[in-house]
């Protein structure tokens, strides 16, 4: 039923919005023609001549030209009403009608009231959810935990050096606004790199970073990492900044 309101939902925005583009192309002719005609002429010349100055002058004056245009229809400013109230709408329903995971379990062999009054021990970990502020760990040897921090605006460095990583699988998974993330690596270590970014570079060990900077995911293990009894699984997510990835 939610998704056929969803699938509803999204073809009356779509047909709303057509007819609202007609009516606001009729109404304005060449008033919004030809400054979406001449931004786009720009961006294209701005694209075949993008190796000269000339040619990114010309990109990115077309590029700002189309965006002020876009913003000042009244279309766009429509879609954005309209998403609004659409996850407006998604968070009315998951709030009234909640989806409920009723797992199976068998309480063979079990004592109910063990079961109920079984303790929890809190453990440490090594960074706090900070929105500003560069983190990293100290320089002394600590004990390891597993790492799932979100950054806001600063750097991180995470040094694996100074720590005893325990057999088996060590997650690292930071994910982070503005910012860099430095993972220091000792020698005999295994790892595997699960990174996506929007706009930055990724370098791992000695591999020179590739050329393009936006939208990425990186994805590299090295070719023990299977069968190692010690290894470091890095899973980051990084809005704009880079990760570099080396041996200490």
């Amino acid at each position: 039923m939610l998704n056929k309101m969803k699938t509803d939902y999204m073809g009356w925005i779509f047909l709303i919005g057509i007819v609202l583009l007609f009516l606001e192309i009729s109404f304005k002719g060449g008033g919004l023609l030809f400054p979406l005609a001449f931004s786009v002429v720009l961006i294209y010349l701005g694209r075949k001549f993008t190796k000269r100055t000339i040619g990114k002058i010309l990109f990115f004056t077309g590029l700002i030209s189309l965006i002020i245009t876009v913003l000042n229809m009244f279309v766009f400013k429509f879609f954005l009403f309209a998403i609004l109230i659409y996850f407006l709408l998604l968070y009315y329903q998951s709030k009234k009608n909640p989806d409920w995971i009723n797992p199976i379990i068998t309480n063979e062999g079990f004592d109910e009231e063990q079961v109920h009054k079984e303790p929890l021990l809190k453990s440490g970990h090594l960074f706090q959810n900070k929105l500003f502020g560069h983190q990293q760990t100290g320089e002394q040897v600590y004990e390891w935990n597993s790492v799932n921090v979100q950054s806001g605006v600063g750097d991180t460095v995470i040094d694996l050096s100074r720590t005893i990583l325990p057999k088996g699988d060590a997650v690292i998974s930071l994910r982070n606004i503005i910012g860099n993330i430095t993972v220091l690596i000792p020698y005999g270590i295994e790892i595997r790199v699960h990174h996506s970014i929007m706009a930055g570079r990724a370098r791992i060990f000695e591999n020179k970073p590739e050329s393009r900077v936006f939208n990425q995911i990186h994805s590299f293990q090295t070719a023990g990492f299977d069968e190692a009894d010690h290894k470091v699984h890095i899973i980051t997510s990084i809005l704009v900044g880079d990760l570099e990835v080396k041996r200490v």
